[in-house]
């Protein structure tokens, strides 16, 4: 297991290089963020993980199955990568971040273009979301600074009232 690279492998750099040719500028494993991202659209708030079938358990697919020998800790080493990935995922939404997951099959030369055009359409699509959420703040932020100079100035009179009578 020591020859496992956790980044930039051949799948994270297949995608990396397919959404840099898209025009999306990105981050690699920020540390700063839960569970390390492969990759981090800040202009977007969005996280995307490439995660390897095999070491993320993913269900339904060829390329995961369990070793033949040693299967009671292999089982259990899926399960704890799993519990941990969707604590990630959490924390990340709980911050504000959208995730978006890819699989290793999902990069294979059949479903590639397909997988990129869903990646791409995702984090447009979380982009105009952050953006709109962040319309709405400045809005809100806007209109109490208003009200709040509006109860200044009561406030001011009042007390200038008050002097004169």
């Amino acid at each position: 297991m020591s020859a496992i690279h956790s980044s930039s492998t051949k799948p994270e750099l297949k995608l990396r290089r397919a959404l840099w040719s898209l025009g999306f500028r990105y981050r690699v494993n920020e540390k700063r963020l839960p569970g390390k991202p492969d990759i981090v659209l800040p202009k977007y708030r969005t996280v995307v993980f490439i995660h390897g079938c095999f070491w993320h358990g993913h269900k339904d697919c060829k390329y995961y199955t369990v070793p033949k020998t040693n299967t009671a800790f292999w089982t259990a080493k899926v399960a704890r990568n799993q519990e941990r990935d969707q604590e990630e995922w959490r924390q990340l939404e709980a911050k504000g971040w959208s995730v978006i997951i890819v699989w290793e099959c999902e990069l294979k030369k059949a479903a590639f273009e397909e997988t990129v055009g869903r990646v791409r359409d995702e984090i447009l699509l979380n982009g105009e979301a952050y953006r709109s959420e962040q319309e709405e703040r400045r809005l809100f932020r806007e209109a109490w600074r208003h009200m709040r100079k509006i109860q200044r100035e009561r406030e001011s009179a009042l007390k200038a009232e008050l002097r004169k009578g």
